[in-house]
């Protein structure tokens, strides 16, 4: 396969194996920490979970990408990035321990979600600065692979990250924290790894001028601003993100229904709830790398708008077939039939705004791009947490979801035919 031919021409270049491991490990802990908050939000048998507590955890997950990112890179451009990756994870498995000791001690939840937001703010950092590192460590032939198979390679080890957190829960019942301190244990692992690259390899150059940072946070900001008109004059990349924000929305919208289902309406033991949890992200992950299987061969064959229509049709139909019912049989079909589609309209989204925004726009537009994604999921938690009941059987959530599909799907097949 092309991939693994050219993962294994990248693994032969010492710094780009070292960068590599670095971001395995810290999106490691990254898939631990964030599963192990869920589980204890959702599946503690001192907290009774509501579709309200669920919605605030991933507004605690999820809402520092959007804030945080965009600024972020003002100041990956002043610190040496390898000390941004050291010191980082190091902050990181300082905090991720500090709330271990917080689940333990039972404090008020806004004292447990202070800590979890401090832990996913730092972590905008250190992906950032893991991205602004490849060119450092990989030469321009090889940069558009690299770029393509690393964060792949990251998002592969968060997942591996949260099974091995769910296995640990389930193994150990109520081992809410131990799951959590094994996430600072991998946070402190990557740091640990960021040693064995010199501190000045992975930039910025010393010698750059760069504007002072309260201009630089206003340019960032005005660069935003100047993003969003261009944005206007691309309508192609404009209504593909509108398309990927519609499906981000069902997606966290189904989420946050499956959620509750498996705590609460399919079984009466934490355990079996915890597992069929489990399944249910699997299930999805395995659409999404079905979807990367397909989505070249289905784009070449009907066109990028005609792959992204069919995957919203096809949700509109099934999703609402398959959940219906509200039975872990069907909805573990639905899951993959979510996680597919989903993830067909995301790298489908991706290719259309690569293709049709100016080169000098494209990071303000990714920028946007990224705080629309996670935005659109916590919007879905909060609509979700107002329509679901308490056992998490909610027609017309699954019925407001087939709308948007379909309401999308539509959209894309008039542009097709335009």
């Amino acid at each position: 396969m092309p991939a693994v031919r050219d993962l294994r021409v990248l693994l032969r270049l010492t710094n780009f194996r070292r960068l590599l491991a670095v971001r395995l490990l810290s999106q490691g802990a990254d898939g631990v920490y964030q599963v192990a908050l869920a589980t204890y939000v959702v599946f503690s048998p001192e907290r009774q979970a509501s579709p309200a507590a669920i919605a605030s955890a991933m507004a605690v997950l999820l809402l520092p990408y959007s804030l945080v990112g965009p600024f972020a890179g003002v100041l990956l451009d002043r610190w040496r990035r390898r000390q941004v990756l050291l010191y980082g994870n190091l902050l990181r498995a300082l905090l991720a321990a500090g709330t271990a000791l917080l689940i333990l001690a039972s404090v008020p939840d806004w004292v447990f979600y202070a800590s979890a937001l401090s832990v996913t703010a730092v972590n905008r950092f250190v992906l950032a600065g893991l991205s602004a590192s490849l060119p450092r460590v990989v030469d321009g032939d090889r940069l558009v692979v690299a770029n393509s198979l690393s964060p792949t390679a990251g998002t592969l080890a968060a997942t591996a990250g949260g099974g091995l957190a769910f296995l640990v829960r389930l193994v150990a019942a109520g081992s809410d924290s131990a799951v959590v301190l094994l996430g600072a244990a991998l946070y402190l692992a990557s740091a640990l790894a960021s040693l064995r690259m010199g501190r000045d390899l992975l930039g910025p150059d010393p010698h750059a001028t760069v504007p002072r940072i309260g201009a630089a946070l206003a340019s960032t900001a005005r660069g935003l601003w100047s993003g969003l008109r261009h944005l206007s004059e691309r309508r192609p990349a404009a209504r593909a993100l509108a398309a990927m924000a519609l499906a981000r929305f069902c997606y966290g919208a189904l989420t946050v229904m499956v959620l509750i289902l498996s705590r609460y309406a399919w079984t009466s033991g934490e355990a079996e709830g915890l597992a069929l949890l489990g399944l249910a992200v699997a299930v999805s992950g395995a659409g999404f790398f079905a979807a990367a299987v397909a989505t070249p061969w289905a784009t070449a064959r009907w066109g990028v708008d005609g792959w992204m229509a069919l995957c919203a049709g096809a949700a509109a139909v099934l999703e609402p077939a398959l959940g219906l019912p509200f039975a872990p049989a069907t909805t573990m079909i639905a899951a993959f039939v979510l996680g597919f589609t989903t993830q067909g309209i995301k790298i489908s989204t991706d290719t259309v705004v690569q293709r049709t925004v100016d080169d000098t726009y494209r990071g303000r537009i990714f920028a946007l791009y990224d705080m629309l994604f996670n935005v659109a999921f916590v919007a879905a938690a909060g609509v979700a947490s107002l329509l679901l009941p308490p056992d998490g059987r909610a027609p017309l959530l699954v019925l407001l979801v087939a709308g948007l599909y379909t309401l999308c799907a539509v959209a894309l097949a008039r542009r097709r035919h335009a």
